[in-house]
């Protein structure tokens, strides 16, 4: 029974952590802005994709335990509360500056991975 908690960790959850964990490490550069205009478009999009990853690692690992439409309600709250705390933790780095337009950028992300959990559970 130990072993199916230690496996279930560090298959499930474990990502999830680490994941999280490179979202706040990168949140933690100071002044990544260049200037350029495909540096901003890149910088989007890279908010889209690492929470839309962290959004699928989340949904994976409740999915374990709870039915569908609960583990989507937790997925959800959890990367946008993650997506405000991002910002929040943006302000106190030298350089960077919190946006609540970068929450509604990372909620793409999220909706994406909602809606592709949705559609693929309806089949």
């Amino acid at each position: 029974m130990k072993n199916f908690f230690i496996k279930k960790f560090l298959l499930y959850w474990l990502p999830v952590i680490v994941w999280a964990g490179a979202i706040f490490f990168l949140s933690s550069i100071p002044d990544l802005k260049s200037g350029l205009k495909e540096d901003f478009l890149l910088r989007k999009i890279a908010h889209i994709l690492e929470f839309a990853v962290l959004t699928f690692l989340l949904f994976r690992a409740i999915f374990l335990d709870r039915p569908f439409a609960t583990s989507i309600i937790y997925s959800l709250i959890i990367a946008l509360f993650y997506a405000f705390s991002d910002e929040l933790h943006q302000l106190f780095v030298f350089g960077r500056e919190g946006n609540i337009r970068d929450v509604a950028i990372d909620s793409i992300g999220i909706l994406i991975v909602i809606c592709l959990c949705y559609i693929k559970n309806r089949k």
